[in-house]
């Protein structure tokens, strides 16, 4: 049983590594227009917030090592991302990005490593974590509803991409699988969540990949009226996330 657990944790890293990598398709057309255009910083804020509470969860539990090291590779990755909205944000989003960052990455997580370490010993410290982990896990899972909402009322799946959509869902079966050979609930409540999201966005997906929606999509840009809606996409990440 511990080697089937291994296993599954291996291929859990291996398909949150895809995960958190997915985004890059959308930060090579951020660098590349030299605009973040209408995308959100908050999503990547979060994911390195919910990382970096996981990489925490995972080396103060014993025989946690797989979550501690995917989740310190997910804290590189989305650490990337957010420098780069810095750099590419307009002056309005950038202090916001850094406000946000300011807030959640320095000042919640700092005050969530302190209070565990001074209120808290033990188990109950893990426990503690874990929590806080399994709620910023269902809020990044439940992000992307703002998304649905968007490929609905456009019927265009340009800015849900599927790869992205996918992972999600098959991250998710494979870290719920683990949690559940582990008894892990903390991982295993918001990844069976993160299961129904994650499959509802390949329905939708499969709904609505017409192209020729895209295009009325696309018509709508070059008209001058802006951006469409389906720009806000909230990218989530897993997670850990992505796990």
């Amino acid at each position: 049983m511990e080697n089937l657990s291994f296993y599954i944790g291996v291929i859990g890293n291996i398909i949150s590594v895809l995960l958190f990598l997915s985004p890059i398709s959308t930060f090579w057309r951020i660098v590349k227009h030299g605009s973040t255009e209408e995308y959100e910083s908050l999503p990547y804020i979060c994911t390195l917030l919910n990382s970096s509470l996981w990489t925490y969860y995972g080396l103060i539990k014993p025989g946690e090592f797989l979550i501690a090291t995917i989740n310190g590779f997910g804290v590189l990755v989305e650490a990337v991302y957010v420098i780069l909205f810095l750099i590419y944000a307009p002056k309005y989003i950038k202090a916001k990005t850094t406000i946000l960052a300011g807030i959640l990455n320095v000042g919640f997580f700092g005050m969530a490593i302190l209070a565990t370490q001074l209120a808290l010993e033990g188990e109950a410290r893990m426990n503690g974590i874990g929590v806080l982990g399994a709620g910023l896990n269902i809020i990044m899972y439940g992000s992307p509803l703002a998304a649905m909402r968007t490929v609905v009322r456009s019927k265009s799946v340009e800015y849900m991409p599927f790869f992205l959509s996918f992972f999600i869902f098959l991250n998710s079966v494979v870290w719920a699988l683990y949690s559940f050979l582990f008894r892990d609930y903390f991982l295993g409540v918001p990844n069976v969540i993160g299961i129904l999201l994650g499959l509802a966005q390949l329905v939708l997906y499969g709904m609505y990949r017409n192209p020729k929606a895209s295009k009325n999509v696309i018509s709508v840009n070059s008209t001058g009226n802006g951006f469409v809606d389906g720009r806000q996409l909230l990218q989530p990440l897993m997670s850990s996330d992505n796990i």
